[in-house]
């Protein structure tokens, strides 16, 4: 991709726009970017990109600069049915992600990992099982560092790991990963979305430009997934924790099985760090990934024993009194919590928080039948009771810190109290994380 002399902009200052704005820099393109914040606002970007050529026009958008650009690189939180980037469209303009943008310049094969939930934990497994297999491994996109920086570094590796949002996937064209990975889809972000199939829509787009010599590992359990699968240009590798597959990963009593071309491999369980329902599911997908672009079962194996779960993912807190404490704050819709749900029996479930427009019948059987004390904060709280009522005790907080008392004076032994939100957290934090650790320091507290 030639950028040099090319006009473009950049749509947004986030991590990733401000990665844009310098690769683009960096190889010779007329960079503008533009942010609805001012200049005070982002301070911190302009002076990271002090030493780049970019002009900046900042607390407004200029129609011209997508009128008659060349190119324009948006960020995910900017939707796609922006006025703006319909004038960019009906002047012929063309317009990117950045994982679009990254994905021309790099060479080594790429995974690229989505889902509604456990995008991260696979992620971040599956790297880890390059590495510990002696592949040089870049791990990036929605997980932290933007796949831009891989070639703005110059560097050179033989595996790139990528997590993938459905935000990141809008603006894909000609985006192939060599392994494309779907973990499950619920329902999520139905206040970007005008429905759930354009949700879904937007998921199946990691498989678009994928030809029969590249992989699709999808999950055989999930519905919508696997109703996807049929249409896919690739080679389908399913898993599965519910069934014995003659090609692909699933569960069989205590192992492990990766069946592929004949070859069987077997892995034991017993050793896995990493506990509940959902992360089997993780690992296999993991596993999959790794094994097909050539991670050795023993070395494999070994990675697996010791790797354990990430900050704020059904992450183990304390133990007092004999009822277990686990922050799930990550759980940010109702998918994740199911899974969370089905690790465990005797809970209280603290939830609750912004309402993203999905529903949370999908949580009723799972809260009749395991969650003995339902604790609820947050704006949601009111629909939440409306949809979850008569299932379960049903109590309200007005604290996070509230609930938690309230938890440890309900739980008796035995039990299990998760944070679980089912929602994001912007009404009453400044993000999940802030929440995590109001959790945890209020469980520490007690």
């Amino acid at each position: 991709m030639e950028l040099t002399g090319k006009c473009v902009t950049v749509m947004g200052l986030a991590k990733t726009g401000v990665a844009s704005a310098r690769f683009l820099a960096q190889q010779g393109a007329r960079v503008t970017a533009t942010d609805l914040r001012d200049a005070t606002a982002l301070a911190g970007v302009l002076q990271e990109l002090s030493g780049a050529d970019i002009r900046f026009v900042l607390g407004r958008h200029d129609e011209a600069d997508f009128r008659d650009s060349d190119l324009i690189v948006v960020s995910p939180g900017v939707p796609m049915d922006h006025p703006l980037l319909q004038v960019a469209l009906a002047a012929g303009r063309e317009i990117i992600s950045e994982i679009e943008l990254a994905a021309r310049f790099i060479d080594a094969p790429l995974v690229a990992i989505t889902g509604t939930n456990g995008k991260t934990t696979t992620t971040t497994l599956t790297g880890e099982l390059f590495k510990a297999n002696g592949f040089s491994t870049y791990v990036g996109g929605n997980i932290g560092d933007p796949l831009l920086d891989l070639p703005a570094s110059g560097a050179t590796v033989e595996r790139v790991v990528a997590e993938i949002s459905s935000f990141q996937l809008e603006w894909s064209s000609t985006f192939r990963p060599k392994v494309a990975a779907l973990l499950n889809i619920t329902e999520d972000h139905l206040d970007r979305y005008p429905s759930y199939q354009a949700y879904i829509n937007a998921k199946l787009r990691i498989f678009e430009n994928q030809i029969a010599d590249d992989y699709a590992v999808v999950n055989r359990d999930d519905e919508i997934v696997w109703q996807a699968a049929g249409s896919l240009k690739a080679r389908l590798i399913p898993f599965s924790r519910k069934l014995e597959l003659e090609e692909g990963i699933f569960c069989l009593g205590e192992e492990i099985v990766f069946r592929h071309q004949g070859v069987e491999c077997r892995f034991p369980v017993g050793g896995f760090r990493l506990q509940g329902v959902h992360n089997l599911e993780n690992i296999m997908a993991a596993m999959a990934c790794g094994l097909l672009l050539g991670c050795r079962p023993d070395a494999s194996l070994e990675l697996l024993n010791r790797f354990e779960a990430l900050h704020h993912r059904m992450e183990f807190v304390r133990e007092l009194n004999g009822v277990r404490y686990f922050e799930d704050s990550k759980a940010t819709n109702v998918g994740s919590v199911a899974k969370a749900l089905e690790s465990f029996q005797q809970i209280t479930l603290i939830a609750g928080g912004k309402d993203k427009g999905g529903s949370y019948t999908p949580l009723r059987e799972l809260v009749r039948e395991r969650v003995d004390h339902l604790i609820l904060i947050g704006e949601a709280a009111d629909r939440m009771e409306q949809e979850l009522g008569g299932l379960s005790d049903i109590q309200r907080a007005e604290t996070l810190e509230e609930a938690v008392l309230m938890s440890a004076g309900l739980t008796e032994a035995g039990g299990v109290v998760l944070l679980s939100p089912a929602c994001s957290s912007f009404d009453m934090f400044r993000d999940y994380e802030e929440r995590a650790q109001r959790f945890v320091a209020a469980v520490k507290g007690l």
